[in-house]
């Protein structure tokens, strides 16, 4: 029986294929998204719990390439699994459609149950899981694109969401009804926030600018990957993409006249000059016009969604290629596809013992990390090997069970 990934990198059983030789490389297939899952949790592990670049030595640009880039990638991936719930090589219609659409939503709900009881807890954790809910019920609508379509819709919500973005926080900013919003919206009392409007605009990963990750995630899912052709032609975009975004920023940054004074004078980090790329820039101070130019990591620019949608691309089609054609590497990865294949049971995990343990006191050490890893790691393993979902996986599953009732 082959399987697919759920939304939270469990499993969910599909049909068997008739020929087992096309059902192999769709395996194979799944392993290198488990991986790449596996990396996007740990790498989100690194900036929660690992020590600031800063303090990190000479690994300090693998650490700084963790900002941003992987919770991209966990975002991406949700758009990759969307379509392998709602029907990959043809979308659901019908009786079948409604029902995976229910799943779906019913999932989401789950998912933004336990993120908001996981903010609640108030630790310095941005947790992602209330918005990853949301931006599954905001790209639900579209399952039923092809790739072509929805590669274009993510290239126009990249180029065209950050800009709006900009003038929601504009409004935001000079009128006092969002403080009327807040002061109105039960979620902000129970997370000490700005509620819904964080969600949606002002929260580390706003809904309006991470609509373009799962749009992108979904295009690559209606891909054939056990072509080698379209796994290079992925690769050779991704890079394209993270030069393209990043490249473009280091040029306005040294080319276009005042945006380097306007960045260190609006920012409250040290180093405007990385601002093409790294998360020591800082937070703007002021909504100003030259941030718009900026690519470091959750600064909600097309630069940087451009940049760092290059970067997952590169590194899911990497993970495709080392399953595929290096026994030895997926030998080796199985600890990581394992974290992958329980990464919402692990990602809880890991707030639930930074509340516990750390709670005022992050970031961590290079000590405290290599511990989170291999413990992670060896239970994620264990339980793999017993259990065909993790146990927060396998909630979602039960949960979402009643969708089989819509007719």
């Amino acid at each position: 029986m082959a399987y697919k990934t759920s939304p939270a990198g469990g499993t969910v059983t599909a049909p068997a294929q008739p020929s087992p030789r096309a059902a192999a490389p769709a395996t194979r297939r799944l392993v290198g998204v488990d991986l790449a899952r596996g990396l996007a949790v740990l790498g989100m592990f690194t900036v929660h719990a690992g020590p600031e670049p800063s303090a990190a030595g000479p690994p300090a640009p693998l650490v700084e390439a963790a900002y941003g880039r992987s919770s991209a990638l966990f975002a991406l991936l949700a758009g990759f699994t969307l379509v392998l719930m709602t029907g990959r090589s043809e979308p659901r219609t019908g009786r079948a459609g409604r029902q995976a659409v229910g799943r779906v939503l019913i999932r989401a709900a789950v998912l933004f149950v336990c993120g908001t009881a996981l903010v609640a807890l108030g630790t310095q954790v941005d947790v992602i899981l209330a918005y990853y809910a949301l931006l599954f019920v905001f790209v639900l609508p579209l399952y039923r694109l092809r790739a072509a379509s929805l590669a274009v819709a993510a290239a126009a919500g990249a180029l065209v969401l950050p800009q709006v973005l900009y003038l929601v926080k504009l409004a935001i900013d000079g009128g006092s009804w969002s403080d009327t919003v807040i002061a109105a919206d039960p979620l902000a009392r129970i997370t000490d926030s700005d509620g819904v409007l964080d969600l949606l605009f002002t929260g580390p990963y706003p809904v309006l600018t991470w609509i373009p990750f799962l749009l992108a995630g979904m295009a690559v899912a209606r891909l054939d990957l056990s072509d080698t052709a379209v796994r290079a032609r992925l690769a050779l975009t991704g890079v394209a993409l993270a030069v393209l975004g990043h490249g473009f920023s280091w040029l306005a940054l040294h080319l276009v006249p005042g945006v380097h004074a306007a960045v260190a004078a609006n920012t409250d980090g040290d180093s405007p000059s990385s601002a093409w790329w790294s998360e020591s820039v800082g937070e703007p101070t002021d909504n100003f016009r030259e941030w718009l130019l900026v690519a470091a990591p959750h600064s909600q620019t097309t630069p940087s969604i451009v940049g760092a949608t290059g970067v997952a691309l590169a590194v899911l089609a990497g993970c495709l290629f080392a399953v595929d054609r290096l026994p030895r590497v997926r030998r080796l990865a199985t600890p990581v596809t394992a974290v992958g294949m329980v990464s919402l049971s692990a990602y809880v995990l890991h707030i639930l013992v930074i509340r516990a343990v750390w709670r005022e006191d992050l970031p961590g050490s290079w000590t405290e990390l290599f511990l989170f890893f291999a413990v992670t790691m060896l239970l994620a393993v264990v339980w793999t090997r017993l259990f065909r979902r993790g146990p927060l996986e396998y909630l979602l599953h039960t949960a979402a069970g009643p969708a089989r009732l819509i007719r």
